[in-house]
């Protein structure tokens, strides 16, 4: 099965009952012996990391027992989710499994989004691949992508009640941060009725929502309040940007991270600052990851198709959050944004 030429699934309906079956053959015909590997995207962000060990967590009450989890880059798992249940799964990229009997991909729209690791695809004996977004490039020998789901831990969560395993607050617990992040705690357009629904499923299992969401959403050093409160000010409106929608947009530097002794995954939550600006429309935070590298988070708030300026410019996401890598000067970068804008106006 392969993408569109638009990337994702060929008519963007999600899995079809013979995807589910393919999926759920995969893991049941593992041999006691099998290695099996899970994957999520390079930086990984809630849904990455949440559907990636609550999905691991039930391939273990299966009775898998040669499992890893893993991610490209440093092995460094960003605070706010270092104390998820299954953590004890997590490898470094080095220590993986070379060649595993099965590699299971989370929340990653491309193969370039494996970083190092792309290489287990072809080296497993079958690639499995869990995700939705609208611009997945259609890679793994079996696709489970749902561009209508809210999370990818939705998608986890079908497969896991296909293969008959039973909730419990740990397994929960990871499916829940990845819900509640990528629906921006249920706020976000996608929070539908069955994600309400699922989240109950999940709050019955004996979880804390209260206790997840200071820890993931309300606790950050006094270090990132004050780099916070110094990238913020620096926040530019542009009214006339995306055809008289607006525009407002920020940058941070490594300097500016050395400078308050921050690591660079605190400027994930920057955006949220940001994009409640009542005059834009969309809203652009440009992170530097590199020499002349930056890592770029876009959000609409219903205006503008972020997601296809992204894709225009190498990266990829949905229509109200996407992000790409951008090279040369912010001001260079965030010119290429402001041209591509116009061209990504929904109808009203």
């Amino acid at each position: 099965m392969t993408g569109s030429a638009e990337g994702g699934p060929p008519d963007g309906a999600g899995p079809t009952d013979t995807d589910w079956a393919a999926a759920v053959a995969a893991v049941r015909g593992l041999p006691a012996t099998a290695r099996v590997l899970l994957i999520c995207h390079v930086n990984p962000d809630g849904d990455a990391l949440g559907s990636m060990l609550g999905f691991g967590l039930g391939l273990r009450r299966l009775g898998v027992r040669q499992l890893q989890a893993t991610f490209p880059g440093p092995p460094e798992v960003p605070e706010p989710f270092r104390w998820l249940p299954g953590s004890d799964l997590l490898v470094a990229q080095d220590d993986a499994y070379p060649d595993p009997d099965l590699v299971i991909c989370f929340d990653a729209a491309s193969e370039s989004r494996l970083g190092d690791l792309v290489d287990r695809l072809d080296k497993a004996g079958t690639a499995l691949v869990l995700d939705h977004h609208a611009s997945n490039t259609g890679f793994g020998a079996i696709q489970l992508v749902d561009p209508h789901a809210a999370a990818t831990s939705v998608v986890a969560l079908g497969l896991l009640d296909r293969l008959g395993v039973t909730l419990d607050a740990d397994i929960a617990a990871g499916l829940y941060v990845a819900l509640s992040t990528d629906t921006g705690s249920f706020r976000f357009e996608a929070t539908t009725p069955a994600v309400h629904e699922m989240a109950a499923r999940l709050l019955a299992t004996g979880i804390r929502p209260g206790e997840i969401s200071r820890k993931i959403f309300d606790t950050r050093p006094f270090g990132a309040v004050r780099l916070f409160g110094e990238v913020v000010g620096r926040a530019r409106l542009e009214p006339a940007a995306a055809a008289g929608r607006g525009l407002v947009w920020t940058y941070a530097t490594r300097e500016d991270l050395a400078r308050h002794d921050q690591p660079a995954y605190v400027l994930e939550a920057l955006i949220d600052s940001v994009r409640c600006t009542a005059e834009a429309d969309v809203s652009c935070v440009v992170k530097q990851s590199g020499d002349a590298e930056w890592a770029v988070s876009l959000r609409s708030k219903g205006a503008v198709d972020v997601s296809r300026v992204a894709m225009a410019l190498g990266g990829g996401g949905h229509r109200f959050a996407a992000g790409f890598t951008g090279r040369g000067t912010v001001d260079e970068v965030v010119e290429r944004i402001r041209a591509k804008l116009p061209g990504a106006l929904l109808p009203a």
